[in-house]
């Protein structure tokens, strides 16, 4: 699962991925800094079990900080998009392309309306920033009906000719963009085109499919950034008006950035998703900082209660992805491996995955040997097809 950070030049991306995975990913306030795309690994953020438990944990693929466990996801920064990228205009398909695997989408905008089209610095509130989540969603949807139109009539031809499961057949054809099969089904009802007939298909039928095929398989959220500004709140309220069906975040990477960076150095008590910060060494505070944490204690904490960029990653992986957390256990009694480690592992799993599926994500050979699993909270043996639920901490029986 690979969670893509979007959007034009400029608007504080690359600054919301370093904040989001403390990256270094090289950041400037011209465009196309980002001249590679970027990958590095972020969190969710849950409460860990261990509270609940009354014990304490012992992670080993994730950490626990005072009662959160932060989950690793897989990250990607792309460089900004311009009008037109899909026709390769600015650093255009190279960039598009670092976005088949991703998951789902978390578009940064500049809700100062502070840059234009090119992401050029222009005055705050001269650029209406629900026209970027309009151009940046066409040149996805555009590239994406791109891909599909140029092999489309031998693609089609062969389906109807072979008599293959279309569904099937063009997942297996495009399963270089990530879709699942499930996606493409949903979107051919939706489209109402005739899976019977692709070859029949017009422009205008397969522009909707690939339109509708992309909303469900990149799913966005819209993290309207730079809300240390003073003037984002109005441009927030009309992206939330523009969008109802879209996820809005107000979000300040600045603000995200510069706190775990004083948290780094130990000036500050702050984990990712506070909604507030204590100072606990004066003497790494500079003038600057200060300044720096006024701005944030009043338009960012102030306003919005918090920097909203652990809330996008939250938000992309539960809410646009709908994934649940599962912590695997060898003894169901202490919580633990065989090791004696509390709460080892934690796992992101799909919505509706049952313990048989969680012995694969484990291993492949735990998977095979799977002959049922225990509830480590209730001690009771659960049924193999059984669906987990956010939270659950399993026991795998194998033979």
């Amino acid at each position: 699962m690979e969670i893509g950070v979007i959007g034009k030049p400029n608007v504080g991306k690359s600054t919301f991925f370093n904040a989001s995975t403390l990256s270094g990913a090289t950041v400037a306030g011209y465009p196309f800094t980002t001249v590679d795309a970027n990958k590095a690994i972020g969190f969710i953020r849950i409460p860990c079990p261990e509270q609940e438990l009354g014990t304490k944990c012992n992670p080993k693929n994730s950490k626990c900080i005072e009662g959160n466990r932060f989950v690793p996801v897989e990250m990607i920064d792309v460089a900004g998009l311009v009008p037109k990228a899909h026709e390769g205009r600015g650093l255009g398909n190279k960039f598009l392309d670092d976005l088949r695997q991703a998951s789902a989408l978390i578009h940064v905008v500049d809700a100062s309306g502070g840059t234009d089209f090119e992401g050029n610095p222009i005055p705050p509130s001269s650029h209406d920033p629900s026209e970027d989540v309009h151009f940046l969603e066409e040149e996805i949807e555009l590239w994406f009906f791109n891909i599909f139109k140029r092999n489309w009539d031998k693609i089609a031809r062969r389906a109807q000719i072979e008599g293959r499961d279309f569904m099937k057949y063009l997942g297996d054809v495009f399963a270089g963009l990530g879709f699942r099969e499930k996606d493409i089904v949903e979107a051919v009802r939706t489209a109402d085109v005739n899976p019977d007939k692709p070859a029949e298909w017009s422009d205008s039928d397969l522009f909707t499919f690939t339109r509708i095929l992309r909303k469900l398989s990149k799913p966005m959220i819209i993290a309207a950034n730079k809300t240390d500004i003073g003037i984002t709140e109005q441009n927030i309220a009309k992206l939330k008006n523009d969008f109802p069906h879209d996820i809005v975040v107000p979000t300040s990477s600045m603000a995200e950035n510069i706190l775990v960076s004083l948290a780094g150095s130990g000036a500050i008590r702050y984990l990712p998703g506070d909604s507030n910060y204590k100072i606990v060494d004066e003497t790494k505070i500079t003038d600057k900082h200060r300044k720096a944490l006024e701005i944030i204690d009043k338009n960012v904490f102030g306003r919005f209660g918090g920097t909203g960029v652990q809330e996008c990653i939250n938000k992309a992986v539960f809410d646009l992805l709908e994934r649940i957390v599962v912590f695997p256990v060898e003894d169901e009694n202490k919580f633990s491996d065989k090791e004696g480690n509390v709460l080892p592992d934690a796992y992101i799993m799909e919505k509706g995955s049952t313990p048989r599926d969680l012995a694969f994500k484990i291993h492949s050979e735990i998977g095979e040997g799977f002959i049922g699993a225990i509830d480590a909270r209730t001690k009771r043996k659960i049924a193999g097809d059984k669906e987990l639920k956010n939270g659950d901490i399993i026991k795998i029986l194998t033979r």
